[in-house]
């Protein structure tokens, strides 16, 4: 059995996403799935994703005006492994087999750890230097130059990613013809995923949203793993990367902000707490005041508020059961990369106008009060 595509990570997006569109697209793409966390409560997990029948996706919600209400089996995963316990194995397969890597390790995936200064592998590293150790087995064994295709919701994310590991490299100590080929050969592509996820189905398997996008950006080398309709090259990610990310993921983290702030002693899904007047109105204030007017100034403003209606849309699909404690998880980093970030882009950008309520939320209010003093003398 040989897979063209390795995956680091594990989680219920890839399922219905990435895995999902590998299964049905053409050609079709067979997948080793690599768990990065360790968790070795997760083996029933890995388990089903490979089990020879496949497992469900649920597709569900409105799509051009009509319900849908339809399960599509996955099979491309082929073979799960452990980045803990298989790493030989692990190793086997990215030197021998991989033709393209796909990643989505979590908001926390890029951060670097001690242990990445180790010689020799260790578990607990990064999965830049994770990936830097398995280059280096690569190019030592003299095979192709592979697609590395990050999926995590970072801007930029191929470069972003080529950087940590190159920073790796750096650290190790590792010598011009490897530092070269990660540099020069290595294909590096960024892209950007967004479909809603709602919930898992036990023990592999997810309920998701019609709407399904993954878009890469073109580049030397870039190829798309298959022909699929939800699979876009395109000329350019940082505009549809700016509406998701500060529209959708930005509204996600508003909506748990307030959900916090009102005690979050219940566990309520995204449709049944925008349903409540005084969220949506605090909502739509946000995006009235004081993200749609920055796309404005951007040149995006129409595209903006399109994408704000899909978006509200999208929250109160009532096919989903989306959890606001779900969307909660690592909230820090996501204030700071969907809100923190879009206050930087107004400014660096020469938005002049407040904006307060998303300043509170990023916990800004100090850095918004001496800006807004700023721009009154």
């Amino acid at each position: 059995m040989k897979t063209t595509v390795i995956q680091f990570g594990t989680s219920r997006f890839l399922q219905a996403h990435a895995d999902l569109f590998l299964s049905e697209g053409v050609p079709a793409r067979t997948i080793t799935v690599v768990q990065t966390s360790g968790d070795a409560g997760r083996s029933r997990r890995l388990a089903a994703l490979a089990a020879p029948k496949g497992y469900p996706v649920r597709i569900r919600g409105l799509q051009d005006g009509r319900t849908v209400d339809e399960t599509r089996t996955v099979t491309s995963v082929r073979r799960c492994l452990s980045a803990s316990t298989d790493w030989q194995q692990v190793m086997r397969v990215f030197v021998e087999e991989a033709e393209f890597v796909l990643s989505n390790t979590g908001d926390a995936g890029f951060q670097s750890r001690p242990e990445d200064g180790e010689s020799a592998y260790h578990p607990a590293m990064s999965f830049p230097a994770k990936l830097y150790h398995l280059l280096a087995a690569r190019h030592a064994a003299g095979a192709a130059p592979i697609v590395v295709m990050p999926m995590e919701l970072v801007a930029d994310n191929g470069a972003v990613l080529k950087g940590a590991v190159l920073a790796v490299a750096r650290r190790h100590g590792a010598d011009r013809a490897l530092v070269s080929y990660i540099e020069d050969r290595v294909v590096w592509a960024s892209s950007l995923v967004d479909r809603i996820v709602s919930e898992p189905i036990e023990p592999a398997g997810a309920v998701a949203e019609p709407y399904a996008l993954w878009a890469i950006e073109k580049g030397p080398g870039v190829v798309a793993p298959c022909a699929h309709p939800a699979i876009l090259l395109v000329d350019d990610l940082k505009e549809i990367e700016r509406l998701k990310l500060h529209i959708l993921n930005l509204g996600h983290t508003v909506l748990v902000d307030l959900w916090r702030r009102q005690g979050g002693g219940d566990d309520p899904v995204v449709r049944d707490f925008i349903a409540r007047a005084e969220v949506m109105a605090a909502l739509e204030a946000i995006y009235r005041d004081e993200v749609l007017p920055v796309f404005a100034h951007l040149g995006q403003g129409e595209a903006a508020e399109r994408y704000r209606a899909v978006t509200l849309e999208r929250f109160a699909n009532p096919c989903l059961d989306h959890r606001l404690a779900d969307i909660a998880q690592n909230h820090a980093q996501k204030v700071e990369r969907r809100i923190g970030a879009f206050l930087d882009l107004a400014r660096n950008a020469g938005y002049g106008r407040p904006q307060p309520r998303l300043a509170a939320i990023a916990g800004r209010d100090d850095q918004y009060q001496v800006h807004a003093a700023q721009r009154q003398t």
